[in-house]
């Protein structure tokens, strides 16, 4: 099989990220950490189609790969498209389990607090003036 010398960074991982070329991360500290994957040729052999993989393509498929619950078959299988490991930032590990929660709010201010305090200096100013 192939020697594991090859480190990508998450920007190089994300260019692999359509039907022609297909790269996904799979991976995680208990397993021997984040590997990539070049499951190009792969995809019409997916047992559970290539939409999924497509849907991941470029990204880290680990929760998903994981939370199917793969055979022991498919994890040998894979180690054939095994291109190499994925270059571990230490300052962002650890946001990674929180990167799903923290995209649903990326506008960074809720809309809805900002109006409530837009709403309270108005009020504030308001009544402060009816003295």
């Amino acid at each position: 099989s192939q020697i594991m010398s090859k480190v990508y960074t998450e920007e190089d991982v994300l260019k692999h990220n359509v039907e022609d070329d297909c790269w996904l991360i799979i991976g995680n500290d208990s397993n021997g950490g984040e590997k990539v994957y070049d499951v190009t040729k792969y995809l019409n052999d997916h047992p559970g189609g290539p939409e999924i993989m497509l849907d991941l393509a470029g990204k880290d498929a680990d929760e998903m790969f994981e939370d199917i619950g793969h055979s022991s078959e498919a994890r040998k299988k894979m180690a054939e498209y095994l291109i190499g490991t994925l270059k571990v930032d230490p300052s962002a590990k650890k946001v990674k389990k929180s990167s799903a929660v923290s995209s649903a709010s990326k506008g960074g201010l809720n809309p809805f607090a900002v109006i409530l305090v837009l709403v309270a200096v108005v009020a504030g100013v308001y009544f402060s003036q009816q003295k």
